[in-house]
This record gives C-alpha cells, structure tokens and sequence, in this order.
C-alpha cells in the first residue's frame, strides 16, 4: 500500500516487475484511481500483481460498479470519510454500505479504515470478506520502547484480532 509518486517513480512498467519480482501480490495505490494511470493498472495485470482499487462511502453507484468490475484481488471498502486512524466505533451504516457493493459485484470485499479493536474486526468479518487493520497496529509499535518490544507488541495485537475472528 502506498502513493502512485513512489511507485511510478520507477515507470509504470518498471514497478509491477519488480513487484512481481519481490512476491508482490497486490497493490493498493491510494491515491491513483484507474482512470489516472490505466497503463501501470495494465502492467499490473500483465506481471500478475492485483491492482486494488478502493471505494469509500461517498462513491456513487456508477463509479462503484466500475470500480468492482475493474479491481484485482479484492475492493479495499474505505469505511469511513475523512482520515484514518484507530476509532472508538465504526460507521452505523457499514453493513449497509457493503450490501450496495455486493447489490453490483461478487468480488470480495475487504474493510479497513478505523478498525482498531479485536471486537471491532469481529463484528466487521461478519459482512466482509476481510478486515484491514492498519493504523492501530501502528500505534502499537510506535509506543514501544525497543525494537524487540514492537515486534512482541505486534505479534500480540495480530494474535488478539485472529483469535477475536476466528471465534
């Protein structure tokens, strides 16, 4: 996940080769829609590396179908306006909002924006397909006092939401 200038730095036939060189297999350029750069999405698919694409709540339904018929691998559901970071309660509407997306497309759908709590991701896997957990994860390492200490932080937080969403 990252900004299309870091990536397109490269060209956009360089950077899907050296993806698909490291293992990459997907791609969440944030904010590069595919109107923008349709040749580095086509070099993308060319390398075998999923371009995802996002929608947020705003997106019309127009664009929503769009954007279903042309994301790779998964829709990245923005679930919340404005920025991220962790949040205390995620958007009433939520559920909601995905039954728009599937009303148009069977993609798989994967959730993310102000996820930050195992109950939290929890109750988001009950619709989605995924859930992205981001910013409290980072919170979480940039609170450590060492290294080591981010790394045990890490792997607990990620071992707290797998249990909360596997029961």
């Amino acid at each position: 996940m990252g900004y299309a200038n870091s990536f397109l730095t490269m060209g956009e036939r360089n950077f899907p080769e050296a993806a698909r060189e490291a293992g990459v297999d997907g791609v969440i350029t944030v904010d590069c829609p595919p109107e923008e750069e349709p040749g580095y999405f086509e070099h993308l698919e060319a390398c075998g590396v999923d371009g995802i694409l996002l929608a947020a709540p705003t997106t019309q339904p127009e664009r929503l179908a769009m954007l279903a018929r042309r994301t790779r691998g998964f829709l990245y559901y923005v679930s919340l306006t404005g920025v991220t970071g962790a949040r205390t309660a995620l958007p009433p509407e939520l559920e909601e909002n995905l039954a728009r997306i599937r009303a148009v497309s069977d993609v798989p759908v994967c959730v993310g924006f102000g996820i930050s709590t195992p109950e939290q991701a929890a109750h988001v896997a009950r619709f989605a397909d995924g859930v992205v957990v981001g910013s409290a994860l980072v919170e979480r390492i940039e609170r450590a006092a060492s290294r080591e200490a981010a790394v045990t932080e890490a792997a607990s937080f990620v071992a707290s939401l797998k249990a909360a969403l596997r029961s």
